[in-house]
């Protein structure tokens, strides 16, 4: 261990926070059923022991580097998400998103005031009771900018953020997890199966099957030989208005003609013996009679099997917010085309017939080129596939957000700001909102957006469980066992208080009130094991909005809890 620390990690210490990211992630991958401990923590779980073992400090610079990244990142993502939730509509989440988060904090300052903590203890119990990682980042901060510490008393409470949060994570999680899944449903004698079910169908006005599959057979594909003399002559646009005219939406897609597919082309003139697809609504092709009408159908695999295109479309167009996915499908310009998959806040959305389209959301739409992006304009602004982040963007964003957070007011001598972070993570919530409304500008792909979100994270935490790994011992045994039960105890209250307000004055139906309050304590572990439990994606619908919101409010608890115990 001595040669590997002199030799390797204190002269580099670079390479040790990558073999901290390393572990981290492997632990993190360890998981009981649908409950796992995640990459973060542990990240900030290696990095306490390899700190403890191999004693090396790592640059502050580095981990605010990283943080303030992070924050910018968490906030464009869910910023649509955030602001929606303050529409009528998504009030009784937010009011049950700030239940769970006032009495989480309320809770986590009486027991830290009770069992005496400091600052960094105080803010490490409410990090890891209510399982919001980024609390770390901003505690630190807060207590960087207390007046009457010195650096290293400053650099002891910063420690005990990351000992206090990693000592209370892991049981949050799992009793958040056990909390919504399994116990309050059996307490009440809800089946959340049965009636995540039942609200399915309710949601999909009737529909037998919840998912959207049948969608795919509605819509048809068929190839037929042109030898009735009535298309023999006509243009491919003439047959399809002809169609339209008579209220069938039927389309031709390709020709071949004399063994050669042919290009797309409206004006194109058809001949005896050219085949064609045809694609149709079922219904509609029956009432026409193709064989009738068109020819003998074939079955030709080159040309049935061509080549549909994929857009992303940012859904930003006012007529259509608000629309069903069942109403959008009825659409004329939908013939053909294809709900592939849906985001929202970054995240698959499990879209059902039911489920609104909001400004922001991304669907992916699948289908012939010519139709699909008719289509995508009808529902906001095509993004075609680019890997390339728009970092003037990002980098505007963070400096602004810093210059934001910079200036703060003295109340009773103690500086309040919402720091260079604090700041970073409000930016990003309006430059995220912006980017939904007016989606031409500000691209930061997914793969962008993970490595600033999750990797920023976890490269932060890395370095703060390293600096912190010399002091974990001495740490946790002044935090003492009580910080393992009362972190438990600050963990389920919120959640008991939130369910009491859904549950019986918001009435809020059982499998959505579950993800409303997994997603306002921003537990992800919980919402799977919720998932699982229902048997169903149901109750991700009530995650989203509470999660933008629980993500903004405990970050800045954060800061909060440091100054109230100063």
């Amino acid at each position: 261990m001595g040669f590997l620390r002199d030799n390797i990690f204190k002269p580099y210490p670079e390479l040790l926070v990558f073999l901290t990211v390393a572990v981290g992630f492997l632990v993190g991958r360890l998981r009981y059923r649908s409950i796992a401990l995640g990459a973060v923590t542990g990240c900030l779980i290696a990095g306490l022991f390899l700190g403890w073992v191999f004693d090396v400090s790592v640059n502050s610079t580095v981990k605010a580097l990283f943080f303030i990244m992070f924050l910018f990142a968490l906030g464009y993502r869910v910023g649509p998400q955030f602001f929606r939730g303050l529409r009528r509509d998504g009030l009784p989440q937010v009011g049950i998103s700030l239940v769970v988060c006032v009495t989480g904090l309320l809770v986590c300052w009486l027991f830290a005031a009770v069992l005496g903590y400091g600052p960094g203890l105080s803010a490490g119990l409410l990090g890891g009771a209510l399982t919001q990682s980024a609390v770390i980042g901003v505690a630190g901060d807060a207590i960087g900018n207390l007046p009457g510490l010195s650096s290293a008393q400053a650099a002891s409470e910063a420690n005990l953020v990351a000992i206090g949060y990693a000592v209370t994570y892991p049981l949050g999680t799992i009793l958040c997890a056990v909390l919504l899944a399994s116990v309050l449903p059996r307490l009440t004698g809800h089946d959340l199966a049965r009636e995540s079910a039942t609200l399915a169908k309710e949601l999909d006005a009737g529909a037998e099957d919840p998912d959207l599959d049948e969608g795919y057979y509605e819509v048809i594909l068929r190839a037929f030989r042109v030898q009735r003399p009535a298309l023999v002559g006509r243009t491919v646009d003439e047959f399809e208005r002809a169609q339209a005219k008579d209220g069938r939406r039927i389309y031709i897609t390709r020709v071949r003609r004399d063994g050669r597919l042919l290009e797309h082309d409206q004006g194109r003139v058809l001949a005896e013996g050219d085949v064609v697809a045809v694609s149709a609504l079922r219904g509609d092709l029956v009432v026409l009679d193709p064989e009738r009408e068109i020819g003998a159908e074939v079955d030709d695999v080159g040309l049935l099997s061509y080549q549909t295109e994929t857009v992303h479309v940012v859904v930003s167009e006012r007529a259509r917010l608000g629309t069903s996915i069942a109403r959008l499908r009825r659409e004329p310009f939908m013939v053909g085309v294809y709900v592939e998959k849906m985001y929202r806040s970054g995240a698959e959305y499990p879209f059902r017939l039911s489920t609104r389209i909001e400004r922001g959301d991304t669907v992916v739409l699948t289908g012939p080129r010519r139709l699909v992006d008719p289509a995508g304009r009808e529902i906001g602004k095509l993004v075609r596939t680019s890997y390339v982040t728009d970092m003037a963007w990002v980098g505007l964003g963070i400096v602004l957000g810093g210059c934001v957070g910079i200036p703060a007011l003295t109340v009773s001598g103690v500086p309040i700001s919402l720091s260079t972070s604090g700041g970073a993570l409000i930016m990003g919530l309006v430059f995220g909102w912006l980017r939904g409304k007016y989606p031409t500008f500000g691209n930061v792909p997914p793969g962008a957006q993970w490595f600033m979100d999750t990797f920023g994270l976890c490269l932060f935490v890395a370095v703060v469980g390293i600096n912190a790994g010399p002091s974990f011992t001495s740490g946790l045994s002044q935090a003492g066992w009580g910080l393992l039960v009362f972190g438990a105890i600050a963990t389920v209250i919120p959640l008991l208080a939130g369910f009491v307000v859904g549950y019986w004055l918001l009435k809020v139906r059982f499998p959505i009130l579950m993800g409303v309050l997994a997603g306002a304590q921003t537990t992800t572990a919980a919402i799977g094991a919720i998932n699982e439990s229902a048997r169903s994606q149901i109750p991700t619908l009530g995650y989203t909005i509470p999660y933008a919101v629980g993500n903004v409010l405990l970050t800045i608890w954060g800061a909060v809890i440091v100054i109230l115990h100063h």
